[in-house]
């Protein structure tokens, strides 16, 4: 595994959730469809019901990718005003490519940091657990 940080807990969550690999294990597969996440890891069996990643990828893939590429719009606009069907042409796919290609990294990205550092909304606790134990009663 590369280094990228000086912090090797850093470094697992990118590395695991940037590739979409189990945070335990480091070698199964997360996800089991485009951003369908897995039940259990094939490898160590970690159970993803402590997952939730709720907006949080969609949240960081318009922040992150679709502002900047917006200013590409405004700028082919401002610079050469072109009709508006350069735009359908250019714009939109850039937009709407770039943004679903980062919804499944990000999304890797969040339910590593949630495995590595524990996370659970605060003061939900007993209600997680009375609702997979209600889950696992129904299997």
């Amino acid at each position: 595994m590369a280094i990228f940080t000086k912090n090797p807990k850093f470094d697992w969550i990118l590395h695991c959730g940037w590739k979409g690999l189990c945070p335990k294990c480091g070698k199964g597969p997360m996800f089991a469809g485009w951003l369908k996440l897995q039940k259990t890891c094939p490898e160590c069996g970690l159970d993803y019901q402590f997952a939730n990643a709720d907006d949080g990828p969609a949240f960081f893939a318009l922040c992150i990718t679709a502002f900047p590429l917006t200013f590409f719009a405004v700028w082919l606009e401002v610079a050469h005003a072109p009709p508006w069907w350069v735009h359908v042409l250019t714009s939109v796919p850039i937009l709407a490519i770039g943004c679903l290609a980062t919804l499944r990294p990000f999304k890797g990205w969040l339910v590593a940091s949630q495995y590595v550092n524990k996370a659970i909304e605060a003061g939900t606790e007993n209600l997680w657990n009375k609702l997979n134990a209600r889950e696992r009663e129904s299997e």
